[in-house]
Order: C-alpha cells, then sequence, then structure tokens
C-alpha cells in the first residue's frame, strides 16, 4: 500500500488539509468567539457562512462588484445581518439556558436554508477564481488562489486572536461577559459590546463564505454540511478558547488531508475518533490550559 503513495498525492492532500483546514479554523474562531464571550451555541453559524458565499455570488452577478470588493462587503453586510438577529431574536432569550438559544438558532437555520432553496435551487452555483492559475513546485501544482487562501485565512486568524486577548477592546469584551455591571459603571454599553461581539463571530463565517465561493459550489446546503466538523473542532480545542479553535481547524484538516492518503475511507471519521478521544481524556479541551493562563 505505501509503496503507491507518491510525493504528489502526499503533497496534494497536504494542500487540500491546508485548505480545508483554513475554513475549519475561521469558522471555528468565529463559532469560539461567540460561545466564549456571550455563552451562545450559534447553530446558525453554517448558514451564515453560506450567506458570505451567496452574498458574494449576488454582488458579482447583480451588482458587478468583483471579488475583492465582495470580500469587505459581504462579511460586512451578513455581520450587520447578525446583529439585527442578535438584537432580535437572542437578546431577550439571553438570561435562560442555552438549550434556548441553540433552538433559536437552529430554528433560524431551517429558514435561511429554506428561503435560499426556494430563491436559489439545491444545486450549487458556479464562482469564478478571482486568481487563475498557479505554479508549478516540481512535485506538483499550486494553485494562486489556494495558496491565497491559506495566507489570507492565517493572517486573519492572527489578527482576531490578537483583537480578543492583547487589546483594550478585547479586554471590554471579555469584561461584558464576565462582569457587565462593572464594565456599565465606566458607562460602557453592555448590550452594545454583546451585539457587536456576535457580529464579529458571524462576520468570521460570512468571509470564510467569500472565501470559499471559487473553490466550493455555492449551494444553500454548503454550510450544513460543513457545521458538523466546525463543532468537533471547538469541542477537541476547547469551548470558548480562541488560540484553541486556530490550532485545531487547521491540525483537523492536516490530519483530515494525511489520513485521505493512507486510509481515504476513514479520513472524516478519523475527525470524531480524535473528538472521543478528547473528550475522554480531556474534556475541558487541548487548550483549554493556555487560555485561562492569559
Amino acid at each position: 500500500m505505501f509503496d503507491q503513495i507518491t510525493i504528489q498525492l502526499l503533497m496534494g492532500q497536504l494542500l487540500i488539509g491546508l485548505i480545508n483546514g483554513s475554513f475549519y479554523a475561521m469558522l471555528a474562531l468565529g463559532l469560539a468567539i461567540i460561545f466564549g464571550l456571550m455563552h451562545v451555541v450559534n447553530f446558525a453559524h453554517g448558514a451564515q457562512y453560506m450567506l458570505g458565499a451567496f452574498a458574494a455570488l449576488i454582488l458579482l452577478n447583480t451588482f458587478g462588484v468583483p471579488y475583492w470588493w465582495a470580500l469587505v462587503i459581504a462579511p460586512v453586510v451578513v455581520g450587520a445581518l447578525g446583529i439585527v438577529m442578535e438584537r432580535v431574536i437572542l437578546k431577550p432569550i439571553r438570561e435562560l439556558d442555552h438549550l434556548y438559544s441553540l433552538l433559536a438558532t437552529f430554528a433560524t437555520v431551517l429558514i435561511i436554508e429554506g428561503l435560499m432553496r426556494l430563491q436559489f435551487g439545491a444545486s450549487g452555483l458556479p464562482y469564478r477564481s478571482p486568481l487563475p492559475g498557479g505554479v508549478n513546485l516540481g512535485f506538483m501544482f499550486l494553485p494562486w488562489y489556494r495558496a491565497w487562501v491559506v495566507g489570507f485565512s492565517l493572517i486573519v486568524c492572527v489578527a482576531v486572536w490578537y483583537l480578543i486577548e492583547k487589546t483594550k477592546l478585547g479586554s471590554y469584551l471579555r469584561a461584558a461577559n464576565e462582569r457587565p455591571e462593572i464594565v456599565e459603571s465606566f458607562g460602557i454599553n453592555v448590550p452594545l459590546m454583546m451585539s457587536l461581539t456576535y457580529g464579529l463571530g458571524v462576520g468570521l463565517a460570512a468571509l470564510g463564505g467569500v472565501l470559499a465561493a471559487p473553490i466550493y459550489q455555492v449551494s444553500p446546503s454548503m454550510g450544513s454540511n460543513l457545521m458538523i466538523v466546525i463543532f468537533a473542532v471547538v469541542v477537541i480545542g476547547g469551548m470558548g478558547s480562541i488560540i484553541g479553535a486556530i490550532l485545531t481547524g487547521y491540525l483537523i484538516g492536516i490530519v483530515e488531508g494525511l489520513t485521505k492518503v493512507f486510509y481515504p475511507e476513514g479520513s472524516h471519521l478519523a475527525i470524531f475518533v480524535i473528538m472521543i478521544l478528547a473528550l475522554i481524556l480531556r474534556p475541558q479541551g487541548l487548550f483549554s490550559a493556555a487560555e485561562k493562563s492569559r
């Protein structure tokens, strides 16, 4: 079996793993922010990722807005819709059990996906690559756009981690969740901070959708197909752990890619085996200690 594994196959699957890991990390980061700072299990995260991809497609086909502008406009628009959703749906049930927010966001998923199917159908729609071509590395052909996705997502993840963990704004966001009465005594609008936090997490999901549009087919179910893996990533890294979501996202993507080389049938299964082992051996998450030590 191993004598059939070539360097081209190995590096090709490693690239696919890095690309998938980029989306896993970005989506898990947004989910971890929302749960870690708001204690909301955002089941609508996949639908918001899908909305980002469709927003980019609509901007291009209807308004002629190129990809590079859609990369800015679509996350802002979907993030703003997320803020409206937080104010209208999640804010009234904020003091209730987490189960209520999970059910509310799950119902939102069904509504959003149903509306998108009615409007665009169930089959996928193409989005042309903004960076055609690539470079021949000798052992593999590297498309420019896929290299851009890996690099850009890493920059975004590091920038958001720095914002949350190392800046005064991030301190306010964390304090608004832990000691809202103290933060309000300084004249800070805590409900607005919570809404902006949710909007940031939703915007990250939408940004991932824009990045995914030229690689995958843009379809109403593209988010639902991904969310089960994203929840596994967040659980493995530690619920609410920012750095855990980023590192575990890339790690799971690479593990999935390499598993396809040696045992293709078990590549998807490997993710959940890791999740079960993590829950048994370290139920608080692999990186929760690092998060608490800041």
